[in-house]
């Protein structure tokens, strides 16, 4: 099986999954990656902690703009990858058609990666290290898969 669409998905689309997002994208250019959000803040910035953290990594993202999960999204993705257990179980109950396609972007070293929203940046900075260890994972299955 071939991965061409990604979609990393969390609750508000500002913090967690747009990090997610540029990292896998940055290491995989020929998928294409999105993200979306469960209660998304739709329209709005990737958090300017997340988009200071992320500059630092040589990734931008200023262009990016919050969106709403939706059906289409999800059946276009050929993996979904959330951020905790709780959003996996939401994900699966709202697409039946989904739940073989839904992990953990941390299922390998079975953790959640806890939302840093208002927490500071120690918080992004530990959200954002449980980041880079699922998205290395990932990168890694999907590049053998997809090769």
């Amino acid at each position: 099986m071939t991965i061409r669409n990604v979609l990393v998905v969390c609750i508000g689309n500002i913090c967690r999954s747009p990090m997610a997002e540029g990292l896998v994208a940055a290491a995989l250019p020929g998928v294409q990656i999105s993200s979306a959000g469960l209660q998304a803040m739709a329209g709005q910035r990737a958090d300017p902690i997340a988009c200071e953290l992320m500059d630092a990594r040589g990734i931008s993202l200023e262009k990016h703009r919050a969106r709403q999960l939706n059906l289409d999204m999800c059946q276009r993705a050929d993996l979904i990858l959330v951020m905790d257990r709780e959003q996996r179980r939401t994900v699966q109950e709202r697409y039946l058609f989904a739940a073989g396609k839904v992990f953990r972007l941390c299922e390998f070293g079975d953790q959640d990666v806890p939302d840093p929203y208002r927490a500071g940046r120690s918080a992004f900075e530990r959200s954002l290290a449980l980041i880079e260890g699922g998205a290395q994972q990932w990168v890694k299955r999907i590049s053998r898969v997809s090769s």
